[in-house]
């Protein structure tokens, strides 16, 4: 499964979402660290065990804006 995560830098910090997972969105001060929020939401989101490994993958980047690719495998039932 391969999933966007868009990071934007603001004036008092960094927001980080997945789109395409309602509610899946975070903020911190660095960039790391809202990263790391977001694939822990993305673990409680998607009930992924911590085994999992996902891959984060810089896309693409303009002035204030990261698109990161998340790359993991997730069993459909």
């Amino acid at each position: 499964m391969v999933l966007d995560l868009i990071v934007i830098k603001t004036d008092d910090g960094v927001t980080a979402e997945i789109p395409s997972i309602k509610g899946c969105e975070t903020w911190a001060h660095q960039e790391e660290e809202a990263i790391k929020k977001s694939v822990d939401m993305l673990r409680f989101y998607l009930n992924l065990n911590e085994e999992t490994e996902i891959i984060i993958d810089k896309s693409r980047r303009t002035k204030n804006k990261t698109v990161y690719k998340l790359v993991f495998e997730k069993d459909l039932p």
